[in-house]
């Protein structure tokens, strides 16, 4: 960090940092990007000097240096910083700052708008992975006799170069979440904005600028990902005066969030990464600071979790699911999970959500018995909960029907024959957390499975006459996780929304992974993996085998395909393994052994992707921090229009050491075309080659039915 008084320089991980905060105005960055070295007080002068034109006197003439905020009394006519007024006044902000805090990573603005009567903090760090975060801090500073601020949202930016010329987005939705976009950055707004009340499974998840045909390993990307739950909005914007920049913030409904005298709103942070050459390097960035937070699971026993939703759906039987636990632990399962169905009047999904009791008419003596059946046979027990619905067949809903999220003299449409608990209300919060905490307590869980079913619709607060209320649910939804957790210390907690519909690194601060979509199809599971893994290391993302024909597609894949496809996530199993043959059971156990054996790796390790040439061929692997050996996979996802399909590259290895490559077993022969063999795919010594050549020249890879895999692995030789 450098800062003289006007100019701060932040630097890490590779990445710069530049803040002009000349003139007592906001911050306004110079430069966001590859690492400028040390500079000069200077050369960073000169720097703001080349960078930022003055601001023309009728402020729309020339081109206007956007801060952090952006403020349109600054000349600025785009997208505004911060939104909201005082009874129709006080629109419009300009805020002067009054106090900078500087550190070595971190610089921390304060700033008043004397006339409008608000304070604003801006807070800005670089993390030691090179991610630059921020958020804001609104205080409404005016007395209480005048009027309260309406507050309409806060947006906050990063700038991003001319040369940045296409732009990539993720969307989806329920089965497919993920799914990449890309267009032009052309002039004007691109907006993304998410009205679900939960992150959803079409969220942008990272909003990604870069040059022209940028890839996993070419290109220069900048990317911006916002932290938050609720409702939200991400966009890009470029002007006709050359400004182009990525902003995102929370998305407040209309009249949502009111500021009385001495009340503050704290936005989410946002955060941007970089890649000087490509999405790869701007994921490892994300990976490496979720993986330097004190609480993040540890990477080298992440259990082979078992879940039983997909066997057993809500036909709960003792002896089946006992049955079910037995062959779990024979094949090396870790920790066994009771999904949807356990709890008063569950005998499908119309009824019973909220009554978070043991059905005593399906489990006369209690979970009790299948709990310490689970445990004799050495596996943790876990459990399915989602308590943030409420169905309207319910004890709760018929004694409280005030408790529904609801707006005006009507209850929003029905999902999934459930409606939205409104945990901003006191009681309704104070009973979910104490039905929680007895259940977690009484069965000793150490694994929740915490779903959230429906998009939050009309979402109003019935005694606060109606008013949205999303935020103010997504903020008890942080602090119901936070209490939990604080109480039952080593719980861990899944975040399931309709599978992979709340994934960002707000619910990930209070949760240990994610389930990544409901189809575990291991075809479409290779992009919504590929494409999770843009924000989200391996070890968070519940990946599981199903059963040979997919539940939610139908398609038959066999074993080799989905444990392959499995191995690159947290490790699980969502199959019927009782109704399994031997010989499955047993292929099972030595994939399981493999993950066993690999997952200090895998969980540990910088994730690549090739740019391979073939859309049909994938090829993605995970290299350990000291670059001494790799894991990679080459997916055939569908036939290619060449045989054979050429030469792989394997990226992320040391240049200059050598390494053996080797097919790794199990499955090192079941996808394999026997045309064309390779001489070296059948030595057992592989073929030894510099990590530079395996990176540039790479390996010819064996032909391959469609949907299957092989693994290679790679090792430092010498």
């Amino acid at each position: 960090m450098r800062h003289d008084g006007t100019i701060v320089h932040l630097r890490a991980g590779g990445v710069s940092l530049v803040l002009n905060c000349a003139d007592a105005k906001l911050p306004r960055a110079v430069h966001w990007g590859a690492d400028l070295g040390e500079l000069s007080e200077a050369a960073l002068a000169a720097l703001v000097r080349a960078e930022v034109p003055p601001i023309a006197p009728n402020g729309t003439d020339e081109t206007v240096p956007v801060a952090l905020l952006p403020e349109q009394s600054a000349g600025w006519l785009g997208t505004p910083g911060l939104t909201g007024h005082r009874a129709g006044a006080d629109f419009s902000t300009a805020f002067t700052v009054t106090a900078l805090h500087a550190t070595a990573a971190s610089l921390t603005v304060e700033a008043e708008d004397a006339h409008a009567a608000l304070g604003l903090r801006l807070d800005v760090e670089l993390t030691d992975s090179g991610l630059v975060r921020q958020r804001a801090t609104v205080t409404n500073r005016a007395d209480a006799d005048r009027a309260p601020y309406t507050l309409s949202g806060v947006l906050l930016t990063l700038p991003v170069p001319e040369r940045a010329t296409e732009l990539l987005t993720l969307t989806g939705r329920h089965l497919r979440e993920r799914s990449p976009q890309r267009h032009d950055f052309t002039l004007g707004t691109h907006l993304r904005e998410n009205r679900r009340g939960r992150t959803g499974t079409d969220a942008v998840t990272v909003h990604v600028a870069g040059t022209a045909a940028f890839g996993f390993r070419t290109g220069e990307v900048w990317g911006l990902h916002v932290a938050w739950s609720g409702n939200q909005r991400s966009l890009a914007e470029r002007t006709s005066h050359a400004v182009s920049l990525l902003g995102g913030g929370e998305l407040l409904l209309a009249g949502e969030l009111t500021l009385a005298a001495g009340e503050e709103y704290v936005s989410p942070w946002v955060y941007g990464s970089y890649g000087a050459s490509g999405l790869d390097e701007l994921s490892t960035r994300f990976h490496a600071y979720l993986r330097g937070r004190p609480g993040h699971p540890r990477t080298d026993d992440r259990p082979v979790t078992l879940n039983v939703w997909e066997a057993v759906y809500f036909d709960h039987d003792l002896a089946r699911l006992k049955e079910l636990a037995e062959a779990g632990a024979e094949v090396g399962v870790e920790r066994f999970v009771l999904d949807d169905g356990w709890f008063r009047g569950r005998r499908n999904d119309s009824a019973g959500l909220g009554d978070w009791y043991v059905d005593e008419e399906v489990w006369p003596d209690g979970l009790h018995p299948l709990a310490e059946h689970v445990r004799g046979l050495g596996m943790e027990f876990g459990l399915w909960v989602e308590p943030e619905m409420i169905n309207p067949d319910s004890d709760l809903a018929r004694a409280h029907p005030e408790w529904i999220l609801a707006t005006g003299d009507r209850l929003p449409p029905e999902a999934r024959q459930q409606q939205v608990l409104d945990l901003g209300h006191p009681e309704a919060y104070a009973y979910i957390r104490d039905r929680l905490d007895a259940i977690v307590g009484e069965y000793a869980l150490t694994y929740l499975k915490w779903d959230h079913n429906r998009d939050l619709i009309e979402a109003g607060h019935s005694a606060a006459g109606g008013r949205a209320g999303v935020h103010a649910q997504t903020l008890a939804v942080y602090r119901l996780l936070d209490e939990l957790r604080a109480r039952h210390p080593g719980l861990e907690i899944e975040s399931c929304s309709s599978g992979g519909g709340r994934v960002d690194l707000g619910i990930l601060e209070r949760t240990d992974r994610v389930w990544t979509s409901d189809c575990i199809d291991a075809l479409e599971r290779q992009r919504i993996q590929r494409w999770t893994g843009l924000l989200l290391p391996p070890e968070l993302m519940g990946s599981h085998v199903g059963s040979p024909a997919a539940h939610t597609t139908g398609r038959v894949h066999r074993l080799d395909f989905r444990a392959g496809t499995a191995l690159f996530g947290h490790f699980g199993i969502e199959w019927d393994l009782s109704r399994a043959s031997a010989e499955d059971r047993a292929e099972l156990a030595e994939w399981i052994t493999l993950y066993k054996r690999l997952r200090g790796l895998l969980h540990g390790g910088v994730v690549v992707r090739g740019d391979h040439p073939d859309p049909a061929l994938w090829v993605h692997g995970v290299v350990a921090p000291d670059a001494a050996r790799a894991v990679y996979a080459l997916v055939q996802t569908a036939t290619s229009v060449t045989a054979p399909v050429g030469r792989v590259q394997l990226p992320g290895l040391d240049p200059a050491a050598e390494y053996r490559v080797r097919p790794l077993e199990p499955g090192r022969a079941a996808g394999v075309s026997s045309w064309m063999p390779l001489p070296w795919w059948g030595d057992a010594d592989g073929v030894t080659l510099p990590g530079r050549v395996l990176a540039e020249a790479g390996v010819r890879a064996p032909t391959m039915h469609p949907e299957r895999l092989v693994l290679l692995e790679a090792e430092r030789v010498g």
